[in-house]
């Protein structure tokens, strides 16, 4: 099996990576090739049991799509996107990267002909207020952010595409992932991820939403999983509706911090400053706070058990189990 991953140096794509070639396969199929693309240099995962080879490039420039399909990937996770901040901030380079960049890789998809398993990275952006109390996959898509609108525009190209039977494709809708490891980044999420992660590591993270802010979330374990399940699932149990919203935790950001202080005590969580940011509330009123995802349940998906999980799940695997 050869498998492609875009987007391979960033967070999620590096986690499924060195998971996949620890393996050394995926869904019971041994893996022949595990190649990794990304706008920067990705790195060979430690002690991989499969060849990898790392790839640079610029996904929606003329003719790189072409040439990093020519391998016949029969699965690619499609991962690579800027992020919801940076996306509405600038309006041609989210356009560009997350919609055509996409656009151009299906394009080459469909001239292969070869019609591999791709799995594209979604978003929970892609619905908009006003919401009902829990939200299902039947409910529209109203995005109030370029990000989530380009999310959206890319679900249906996907669905599309396997319609006419030039890929076999499914959309996951990620919750947000938390704890992220690594440097704040300009995602208007980030947040959620830094009042956890900063003040573990002994540092001070700033909240610019109030506390009742609740949020959908899923640990980096957890979205490993999801793509790793979306990438053998029998589509046929899916259907034509190829989107789907992956189950997470409904939390407030107290809940958060109440979880945090489970974990790691006062003298912790004393470390998050508060700071209202009109720019974030903005955007952040305009996400869903809770979802019925009863088909991604029904097909085997699953959440993590709890956010003081995810909380414990990030001093494990980031910190060696310590905290600062």
């Amino acid at each position: 099996m050869n498998i492609l991953i875009i987007g391979g140096a960033g967070m999620v794509g590096r986690k499924l990576a060195e998971r996949l070639a620890r393996d050394g396969d995926l869904g019971g199929k041994a893996i022949s090739s595990l190649t990794l693309y990304d706008v920067v240099e990705g790195a060979v995962p430690a002690d991989a049991k499969v060849p990898v080879k790392i790839v640079t490039g610029d996904l929606p420039a003329p003719g790189e799509a072409t040439k990093l399909v020519a391998g016949r990937p029969d699965v690619i996770f499609h991962l690579a996107a800027i992020v919801s901040g940076e996306a509405e901030q600038d309006f041609d380079k989210g356009y560009r990267i997350n919609l055509d960049g996409t656009r151009l890789l299906l394009e080459a998809v469909r001239h292969a002909g070869h019609t591999p398993r791709l799995v594209f990275a979604s978003s929970i952006a892609v619905f908009g207020a006003p919401f009902p109390e829990a939200i299902g996959d039947e409910f529209f898509h109203t995005p109030l952010t370029s990000y989530g609108t380009q999310k959206s525009i890319c679900e249906l190209l996907v669905s599309d595409y396997t319609r006419k039977g030039f890929l076999d494709g499914l959309s996951i809708r990620l919750p947000t992932v938390c704890v992220r490891p690594g440097k704040p980044n300009k995602a208007a999420s980030g947040f959620f991820s830094n009042i956890i992660r900063e003040p573990l590591a002994g540092a001070e993270a700033v909240l610019p939403v109030s506390e009742a802010v609740m949020h959908w979330h899923a640990s980096p374990r957890a979205a490993v999983a999801f793509m790793r399940h979306a990438a053998t699932l029998d589509t046929a149990t899916v259907g034509p509706r190829r989107a789907l919203t992956m189950p997470g935790l409904a939390v407030t950001v107290a809940e958060q911090i109440a979880a945090l202080r489970k974990v790691a005590g006062d003298k912790v969580v004393a470390r998050i400053r508060r700071e209202p940011d009109p720019f974030i509330e903005k955007i952040v009123a305009g996400w869903p706070p809770r979802f019925d995802a009863r088909r991604a349940l029904g097909l085997g998906f699953a959440p993590d058990a709890s956010f003081e999980e995810i909380v414990r799940i990030h001093v494990e695997d980031e910190l060696g189990g310590g905290i600062a």
